[in-house]
C-alpha cells in the first residue's frame, strides 16, 4: 500500500507532485492500492480550500486513490497510542517550559554544540509527576539498543549516529500530535507498506520507525527518499519561485501530461523521452532514479509540452480549450504554451487591425479572395491565381496577405498554414 500525504498549507510544489506520481505508478504496478491522506493537523497554517485544490490537481493528472483520510480525524488514535506508551513506561511526561528549553538551546549554541534534550523529566517519580501543576508534553524514551539505520530504496543503507537523537516530543501540551508521531501512527493504521517521499524527510524515518517499534508494530515499511529538485542556478527550489507551483504551471499553459512526463524524467533513466503516465507504468522503476539532485529546466518542460500538444487527440485538445486542434499542433513550431497557441488561433478568427501601410493592398486581396468560387488545393495555386487577380507581388502581396489571414506580421510559412485554414478563408478574411 502506497500513500501521498500533502498538507493543505499552500500551493502544491512540483516535488510533492513528483512524489505523488511515483507512489501512484508503483501502486499501479503491484496493484497494492493508493491512499491520499490530507495532513491537516496544523490548524494555524491550514488554508481553507487547499485540500479540495490538491484533490482537483491530482485528478487532472489522472491520479486515483482508493481511500481518502484527513489526519485530524485520527486524533483520538494518536492520543490513545500516546497513553499506551506512557502506561508501558516507553514514554514520559515532560514539564519543561519553553523558557527553560530556550535557555538550554541558547547555551548549546553559545558553546557551539548541537542541542539535545537532556532528559530532565525522564526519571521523575510518580509523586513528582502527579503533583506537577504545569502543562506537559509526551516524549518518547529512546531504548539503549535503538537502531537508527534503515535501507532506502534509492540511497541504499542510511545510518545515523545515536547522538543525533534525543527523547523527542510525541504529543504537545495541547494534546495534539507532532508530525512524526501522527505520521508513524497513520502509516501503521492505514497498512502502508512503502513510503516514497522527498529526501528532506530522511531524518524523520528513524524516528517514525522507533515510534512503531515502541508500539509493538512488527510489519516492515519500506522507504525511498527522492532527491531534491534544484532551480536553474543549482539552488534548492524555493516555494517562492513561480515554476515550483503546480497550480502556476497549469495556469501558465503547461499540460498535465507534459508536467508529469518531465517530473518522471528528472534524474531518471527512461526508455524514451516523451511518454504518458500509462506508458510509464510499464517500465518505471525506483532502481533507475539517480541519488543526486535534479535540476528543473523550464525550457525543457516547454519542449516536452510542445510534444504532448502534438501527440494529443482532438478531444483532449478541445478539453484544454482549443477549438482548432490541427492549428494547435501547427503552432507548436513557434509556441509552447496553451494560452500562446490559443491567442494565435484567435487572431486568425478575429477582426484584423491592418496598419495603414498595408490597408489598401489588404482590401484588394480581400475582395479578390471573396470572388473565388472554390479555393485551390495548394497554396502555390492559390498564390498564383491571387497574384493574377490583384497584380500585387513581393512584399506588397505577402505582407498584407499574412496580416489578412493571421493578424500578425510574422509567423510560420503561409504555404504550410493554407491547408489548415482553406475551408475557412471566406470567414477569416471577412472579419
Amino acid at each position: 500500500m502506497y500513500r501521498f500525504a500533502p498538507s493543505p498549507t499552500g500551493d502544491m510544489h512540483i516535488g510533492n507532485l513528483r512524489a505523488a506520481l511515483i507512489n501512484y505508478l508503483c501502486s499501479l504496478q503491484d496493484k497494492s492500492g493508493f491512499v491520499l491522506r490530507i495532513e491537516d493537523t496544523d490548524k494555524e497554517r491550514n488554508i481553507e480550500g487547499k485540500d479540495a485544490e490538491i484533490m482537483a490537481i491530482l485528478s487532472e493528472f489522472g491520479v486515483k486513490w482508493q481511500t481518502l483520510y484527513y489526519q485530524s480525524k485520527n486524533l483520538k488514535f494518536h492520543q490513545e497510542f500516546a497513553h499506551k506508551l506512557l502506561s508501558e513506561g516507553k514514554a514520559f511526561l515532560c514539564f519543561c517550559d519553553e523558557e527553560t528549553l530556550a535557555a538550554k538551546k541558547q547555551k548549546a549554541k553559545d558553546e557551539n554544540k548541537p542541542y539535545r534534550y537532556d532528559g530532565a523529566c525522564e526519571n521523575l517519580s510518580s509523586e513528582e509527576v502527579f503533583n506537577n501543576p504545569r502543562p506537559a508534553v509526551v516524549r518518547l524514551k529512546i531504548p539503549k539498543d535503538a537502531d537508527f539505520s534503515f535501507v532506502d530504496g534509492i540511497k541504499g543503507l542510511v545510518e545515523f549516529e545515536s547522538s543525533n537523537f534525543d527523547s523527542f516530543v510525541l504529543l504537545r501540551a495541547d494534546k495534539t500530535p507532532t508530525y512524526n508521531f501522527a505520521c508513524a501512527i497513520d502509516d501503521m493504521l492505514e497498512g502502508i507498506t512503502c513510503v516514497i517521499r522527498g529526501e528532506d524527510h530522511v531524518s524523520n524515518t528513524p524516528r517514525q520507525n522507533l515510534i512503531r517499534r515502541a508500539l509493538g508494530y512488527t510489519e516492515q515499511i519500506k522507504y525511498a527518499h527522492l532527491p531534491i529538485i534544484l532551480n536553474k542556478t543549482g539552488q534548492k527550489m524555493s516555494k517562492r519561485e513561480n515554476s515550483s507551483s503546480v497550480k502556476w504551471l497549469l495556469e501558465a499553459g503547461y499540460t498535465p501530461e507534459a508536467i508529469a512526463n518531465y517530473l518522471l524524467l528528472l534524474g531518471n533513466k527512461t526508455p524514451r523521452e516523451i511518454f504518458s503516465l500509462d506508458e510509464a507504468k510499464e517500465w518505471f522503476s525506483l532502481d533507475k532514479l539517480s541519488k543526486s539532485p535534479a535540476k528543473f529546466d523550464e525550457d525543457k518542460l516547454a519542449q516536452i509540452n510542445r510534444e504532448h500538444i502534438k501527440r494529443a487527440s482532438d478531444e483532449r485538445l478541445k478539453e484544454l480549450g482549443i477549438s482548432k486542434p490541427a492549428l494547435a499542433r501547427f503552432y507548436t513550431q513557434e509556441s509552447s504554451l496553451i494560452p500562446e497557441i490559443k491567442e494565435k488561433i484567435s487572431a486568425i478568427y478575429s477582426k484584423k487591425d491592418i496598419p495603414d501601410e498595408w490597408r489598401e493592398n489588404a482590401g484588394i486581396l480581400k475582395k479578390a479572395i471573396l470572388e473565388f468560387q472554390t479555393f485551390p488545393e495548394t497554396f502555390k495555386e492559390f498564390q498564383s491565381e491571387l497574384m493574377a487577380k490583384t497584380a500585387l507581388k513581393g512584399k506588397g502581396f505577402f505582407m498584407p496577405l499574412r496580416l489578412l489571414l493571421t493578424g500578425a506580421q510574422h509567423g510560420p510559412e503561409l504555404s504550410e498554414l493554407y491547408a489548415l485554414i482553406k475551408d475557412d478563408l471566406r470567414e477569416i478574411v471577412s472579419l
